[in-house]
């Protein structure tokens, strides 16, 4: 007889909501509560019974385990009575079917006073490279090439600033097109920067997000001498990334950008990176380019499911069994990796079970539109990068400030609380709501959560809680990127 299928359980208790999530994933069968964030490892015959347990009496629960595991010398009634009891202590202690405490504390998102933190600096809207899924139109975003000029960028850095408010920690990432385009006023930027903080007691972390194609030794140099972080992009093994990523003229680029990346990573002196590569309908098999991009000696990577509406490379739901195996193998060679004293980051795998997410991302998690915007080569603002070309979009611009006073409350507002297909979903704590631009675009309005990328995201959290639950039980913690407290939102609601 198969196991007893494992699945979400909601309680309504007035306006409580109640949520456990089982799964099984190589082996393991694991437990969620959703609300507490507590994680169980248990055995099968504790998992069938966690399954049954809020709709089933105990007499119904021992007679069905009987049934299944009767023939088994160490299942006894006893032993499944104390198992029960072990389950309604978890119950009781808040472990297991705990009451959703966020929407009772009272965080009222559209009463919090905001700053901006972040931007997203688009120093230059060209680009050396031709992708195939490029969702800005190769660095064009739908309108003609542009690159940013230092006054742009100046002005850019001082709207950062003056509507920071008392937050200490900013930060900034250079992206494009192709930043390295620009790299003059990337410098200048930089130079003003660093003066600008020592004036006004900020902080910045910056980040710069390239192809790798112009990223010769002397700009690493640079930008590993000023503590800029990298974002790296590469696709994987050379016949994948060139099919989709061919440089302006039509040829491969895989060689010039692993060579130069690969430089790179090794003259990074400590100094944060990752390389983040996207996989569509021709990679299904990514765990291969995540391996290989192991193996040239990258410790930080990610792979993302490609966006867009071209059927050629697209992911669709067709398309979930296959990549759901994947993430499954991908799991598995992320263990292997460790074993073998080889350990990587995978981005999509950081779960921090001791700690976790703030209060803050787990109801909303981006804050783009009102703590993060992107500031475009003519100085507008836009919610974020996915919005640029969108005029409908435009929230000002760096020298006349915020003009479009509706568009920030909207993006502020929104949480996994007024999202109603997130309520009742057991991952809304891991994700947030997803992809504001997605979730327009494809679930037709902010509130939808585009439904294919949801269903990728909580299968990469259950792998995720899966690797975390293994080290657990060896003692064992994964590698994080950087200091979470780097980010802390310092709106108090945690204390």
């Amino acid at each position: 007889m198969p196991p007893l299928p494992g699945g979400i359980f909601l309680c309504n208790n007035g306006m409580e909501t109640k949520m456990v999530h089982q799964y099984q994933l190589n082996g393991y069968n694991i437990v969620l509560d959703t609300c507490s964030g507590s994680v169980h490892v248990v055995d099968e015959v504790a998992y069938d019974v966690i399954a049954m347990y809020p709709e089933h009496t105990a007499d119904e629960i021992v007679a069905a385990m009987l049934a299944k595991y009767g023939s088994r010398p160490d299942v006894t009634e006893e032993d499944l009575r104390q198992c029960i009891d072990d389950v309604t202590s978890l119950k009781e202690n808040g472990k297991l079917w705990s009451p959703d405490v966020y929407k009772d504390m009272a965080f009222d998102f559209k009463n919090r006073n905001t700053v901006v933190k972040a931007l997203c600096l688009h120093v230059a809207h060209t680009c050396n490279l031709n992708c195939s899924y490029c969702f800005a139109s190769q660095g064009r975003y739908q309108g003609d090439r542009a690159l940013m000029s230092f006054e742009v960028g100046k002005r850019a850095m001082d709207f950062l600033i003056e509507n920071s408010g008392t937050r200490r920690n900013l930060e900034v990432d250079f992206f494009g097109g192709e930043p390295l385009m620009n790299f003059g006023v990337v410098k200048q930027t930089i130079e003003y920067i660093r003066e600008q903080e020592k004036i006004h007691d900020k902080v910045f972390k910056l980040s710069l997000t390239t192809n790798g194609m112009l990223l010769d030794p002397a700009k690493v140099k640079y930008l590993t001498d000023n503590h800029i972080s990298l974002i790296l992009s590469l696709d994987g093994r050379p016949e994948v990334h060139d099919r989709m990523r061919p440089d302006a003229g039509g040829h491969g680029s895989y060689k010039t950008c692993a060579d130069n990346q690969v430089y790179a990573a090794k003259h990074r002196n400590g100094e944060e990176y990752y390389v983040r590569g996207t996989y569509t309908k021709y990679n299904l098999d990514f765990t291969k380019d995540v391996e290989h991009m192991a193996d040239l000696g990258f410790e930080g990577l990610s792979m993302e499911p490609v966006v867009g509406d071209d059927l050629s490379y697209a992911i669709t739901d067709d398309d979930l069994p296959r990549i759901y195996e994947e993430y499954d193998r991908l799991a598995d060679f992320y263990l292997k990796r460790m074993d073998e004293g080889r350990p990587f980051i995978y981005y999509h795998f950081i779960m921090d079970l001791y700690r976790g997410p703030c209060i803050a991302k787990r109801l909303r998690g981006c804050g783009a539109g009102h703590e993060y915007m992107c500031v475009v080569p003519n100085g507008d603002i836009y919610p974020c990068h996915q919005f640029v070309g969108q005029d409908d979009y435009v929230i000002g611009n760096v020298y006349d400030g915020v003009t479009n006073t509706e568009l920030p409350p909207l993006f502020r507002d929104m949480h996994v609380l007024n999202k109603p297909i997130c309520c009742d979903c057991w991952a809304k704590f891991f994700c947030s709501g997803g992809c504001h631009a997605n979730n327009i675009k494809y679930g037709g309005n902010i509130q939808t959560p585009y439904e294919l990328s949801c269903k990728i995201q909580k299968k990469r959290i259950e792998c995720a809680m899966y690797i975390q639950a293994v080290l657990a039980m060896r003692g064992q913690k994964a590698r994080l990127f950087g200091d979470p407290e780097e980010n802390c939102e310092g709106c108090g609601a945690c204390e």
